[in-house]
């Protein structure tokens, strides 16, 4: 943990999640932020983070504190493309996540920030698995939220991935809304990740099944 920097580039977009140990493909057009992978590439570490911005109503006004949600993700360039329009298609290898503590000053275009990486030391910890993980019951309940969503998935891998694959790639892919992603990323454990994961998807199939009755 001392070895991460304390000040990466921030790269906030509403709805998107990463997770440690989990990898996250982003394609990057706009200048600033082609910008900051250029000169994240240029660094030792390779670090983003990735934050998603707090959403205000129209008129509203935030100090610099409170501009993004408190807690982000870092992520690792692991592999890039430069396209021939000049885009990056990136993905990002999730490393630990942070808080947010200020933005700094300095002359590039893109965001810069202080963040603290103290109370996420466990992210750095190898997983172990989950003891009694019920995949049968979960992939009930998963089953029943992807009908109702009309997501098509693969089952073979979905039986076979582990734990942690399993809880992550979901609290990432599944379109829950920016709050409910927020919930996710800030859960403590996998296993308090798969509480909320099971209960927003429960949530979710339930709404569908009424709003079909009232329609």
């Amino acid at each position: 943990m001392e070895k991460l920097p304390k000040n990466i580039p921030l790269f906030p977009l509403p709805g998107a999640l990463l997770l440690p140990n989990s990898k996250l493909p982003l394609n990057i057009f706009e200048p600033r932020y082609i910008s900051m992978v250029e000169d994240a590439l240029a660094t030792r570490h390779r670090l983003i983070g990735m934050i998603q911005p707090i959403k205000i109503n129209t008129g509203a006004s935030l100090n610099e504190a409170n501009k993004y949600q408190k807690v982000g993700c870092a992520g690792r360039i692991v592999s890039f493309t430069e396209t021939n329009d000049g885009r990056y298609l990136i993905t990002l290898e999730g490393i630990s996540r942070f808080e947010f503590t200020k933005e700094i000053d300095h002359k590039m275009p893109y965001i810069l920030s202080e963040i603290d990486w103290g109370f996420y030391t466990n992210d750095l910890i190898p997983f172990k698995g989950i003891n009694s993980f019920d995949r049968g019951g979960f992939l009930e309940i998963l089953k029943k939220y992807l009908d109702s969503a009309q997501i098509a998935s693969d089952w073979e891998v979905l039986k076979k991935a582990s734990e942690e694959v399993l809880v992550n790639s979901l609290s990432m892919l599944c379109p829950f809304e920016p709050e409910e992603k927020q919930v996710l990323l800030e859960a403590e454990t996998i296993v308090k990740r798969l509480d909320v994961l099971v209960t927003l998807m429960k949530l979710s199939s339930e709404n569908d099944i009424e709003s079909r009755y009232v329609q």
